[in-house]
């Protein structure tokens, strides 16, 4: 089964997954990886993300393999540009920057990306890519030169992502970007849920259990988890057990 059919059958399930996303560019040396990886693989982490807005190390390859070698847990890239892939991984999101009017990260990069892809044997999931503004200027927003959508358009958000949806995009991913001052609300997850099949991956300010039990009660089908984990790796333990207790409430109620 692929990444992408099994995010859509524990959506529809009603069950959770949650991802750590790592920004090479934070790493130096990738075996301080190590504690972090035995921590998501004790947890039960369903996906590795790798990537981010702008990368200027050269570790992508590194981080990628230094994982796979590790553990089992599927590695999907998470791509700021078309420079970055890596046939190593499992997976790549192929991002449509469809909250911004910028030509380059709707159709241009993806132009580039497409013959590399076409001949590795990465699992491409057409992902719709919808920034929400946290409050101030993110990597991502600044490197994209795009705007991201108001934290209190709801309806503007979910337009955005049904019209993704229409277009055939396979997934859809809320972002308030890295290192958000704060999370994406509960409403505006909500009005985007109700609006699309699509599964729903919500990223950007989780820093706490409760904020993440919160993402998917409005139903995020995906929390991923960043930044947050470099001041507290034990975080991951806390949403991991409320994701898993979700998911053990889920079997039982049927």
């Amino acid at each position: 089964m692929t990444i992408l059919d099994s995010l859509a059958v524990k959506s529809n399930a009603g069950k959770k997954s949650v991802a750590v996303l790592i920004d090479p560019d934070k790493i130096e040396d990738t075996s301080k990886l190590t504690p972090l990886i035995n921590l998501a693989n004790e947890n039960c982490v369903d996906y590795f993300l790798v990537g981010g807005s702008l990368i200027t190390s050269t570790n992508l390859s590194d981080v990628v393999s230094t994982i796979k070698e590790a553990v089992t847990i599927p590695v999907v890239i998470f791509p700021g540009s078309s420079m970055q892939i890596d046939p190593g991984a499992d997976a790549i999101l192929f991002l449509s920057l469809i909250s911004g009017r910028n030509p380059d990260l709707l159709i241009g990069q993806h132009v580039v990306a497409a013959p590399i892809l076409k001949n590795t044997n990465l699992e491409v999931i057409p992902t719709g890519y919808v920034l929400i503004n946290s409050g101030r200027t993110t990597s991502v927003a600044y490197i994209s030169n795009t705007t991201p959508i108001p934290d209190d358009k709801y309806s503007l958000a979910a337009c955005t992502a049904m019209a993704g949806e229409m277009l055939g995009l396979k997934m859809m991913y809320l972002d308030a970007g890295s290192g958000a001052e704060k999370e994406i609300n509960a409403r505006m997850i909500s009005t985007v849920r109700k609006s699309i099949k699509t599964p729903l991956v919500v990223g950007g300010g989780i820093d706490s259990a409760r904020k993440a039990i919160t993402a998917l009660e409005a139903g995020a089908d995906m929390i991923v988890i960043g930044n947050a984990l470099e001041k507290n790796p034990n975080l991951l333990i806390e949403i991991s057990d409320k994701v898993y207790d979700w998911n053990q409430s889920v079997e039982a109620s049927k």
